[in-house]
């Protein structure tokens, strides 16, 4: 079966948005080409996204969702850390979760496992 294995994104800047997906998601950075502006951040699945630097877009409808261990407490730490939320966790159209959007204007939809049996289902 076929597997996603990268996905490129362009940024307007490629170390604050590393830094971004590092500290605040946990993704590793796997390797970075600074004469191409460009740092390729591994999540826990093995899918790197490249975040390379370029006119970033606006791109109404898409979405980045990224499964995390437990929603709310992800929710709440990084509201802690002064990260904006679009909304908290809660049941909306595709279960249930929390979305934000990242230095780019991404849309990010976290959820969890847990949360989604429990809360997502009608």
């Amino acid at each position: 079966m076929p597997r996603l294995d990268h996905l490129s994104l362009p940024v307007r800047d490629w170390r604050k948005s590393r830094d971004w997906y590092k500290n605040h998601l946990g993704f590793e950075v796997e390797f970075e080409m600074p004469d191409r502006k460009t740092a390729a951040m591994r999540d826990d699945a093995d899918l790197t996204i490249f975040l390379y630097q370029a006119e970033v877009a606006d791109c109404p409808g898409i979405s980045l969702t990224i499964q995390v261990d437990d929603v709310e407490a992800k929710h709440d730490s990084l509201a802690a850390a002064s990260v904006p939320f679009v909304h908290p966790p809660m049941k909306v159209f595709w279960g249930y979760g929390a979305e934000l959007c990242d230095p780019d204007g991404y849309r990010l939809r976290l959820w969890d496992e847990k949360s989604m049996k429990e809360k997502g289902g009608e």
